[in-house]
């Protein structure tokens, strides 16, 4: 069973940056895309950026086009988030996300167990 930890969350100015990780242990995430998804206080679950197992294919919301960046690292199993101009409205638990193999999006088999990011105004 795959287990996915993520790291990077905290406290930043906006306009400012984070990198988030998510590193899946017990078993590699191998062809499955990854994804990270965003909750915010009093809202729904949200998706933010995804990736395809070969890297050749990424997906962002609208929100935050332009701003993020999603990568994976295969051999070191990390699927990274890289965030600038972070803004206010970004505040948010960030959740990472592991697709069943081969599958299409979304067949979420697998979450993490979220990392807060706050951005002060």
């Amino acid at each position: 069973q795959v287990q996915l930890v993520e790291s990077g969350g905290g406290l930043v100015q906006a306009g400012g940056s984070l990198r988030l990780s998510c590193t899946a242990s017990g078993r590699t995430f191998g062809r499955a895309t990854m994804g990270w998804f965003r909750q915010a206080p009093g809202k729904e679950r949200e998706f933010v950026a995804r990736i395809s197992w070969s890297n050749s294919i990424t997906y962002y919301a609208d929100s935050v086009k332009g701003r993020f960046t999603i990568s994976r690292d295969n051999a070191k199993n990390t699927v990274y988030l890289q965030m600038n101009s972070l803004k206010p409205e970004d505040t948010a638990v960030y959740y990472c996300a592991a697709n069943k193999p081969l599958l299409a999006w979304p067949n979420i088999n697998v979450w993490g167990q979220g990392t807060q990011v706050t951005v002060s105004s």
